[in-house]
């Protein structure tokens, strides 16, 4: 098992970046920061005149990454302890999450818990239970 640094100031600054970004989209397009339903809209039948607004914020994403190694010279460290097929299945179940919860830890998570909203609150009560159910699982029964 991995251990994770625990970084005060880079996780405040974190979360002030994805607070940011979301009141940012928010007031611009009136649109939730849910990273599912953004990803999902990029798929068809979605062909309206936002998809490139969709599609720079998932590349944003992905370009963050590269954005850290270009200005640090490293890149993040990343420990996966699973292999592709149990990472395929824990996708499909995310995926399979964030479809019957009509939303994912960011639409719910931090946009809907900031506009108490009670659908938000259950929501993310529940995929936090899950996850605390599922590492306990995983790393003291099995």
């Amino acid at each position: 098992m991995a251990l994770t640094t625990f970084t005060p100031l880079a996780s405040l600054l974190g979360g002030a970046l994805i607070g940011l970004s979301a009141v940012m989209l928010m007031a611009a397009t009136g649109r939730i920061a849910g990273i599912s339903g953004i990803a999902s809209r990029l798929l068809p039948p979605y062909g309206d005149n936002g998809f490139g607004g969709r599609l720079a914020f998932v590349l944003g994403l992905v370009a963050a990454p590269l954005a850290i190694m270009l200005l640090t010279g490293t890149v993040p460290a990343q420990v996966i302890e699973a292999g592709p097929a149990l990472l395929v299945v824990a996708g499909l179940l995310v995926g399979f999450g964030s479809v019957w919860g009509n939303g994912c830890t960011s639409g719910h998570g931090v946009c809907g818990l900031a506009r108490l909203s009670p659908r938000s609150l259950v929501a993310t009560l529940v995929f936090m239970t899950t996850a605390i159910a599922t590492v306990f699982v995983t790393r003291h029964l099995l």
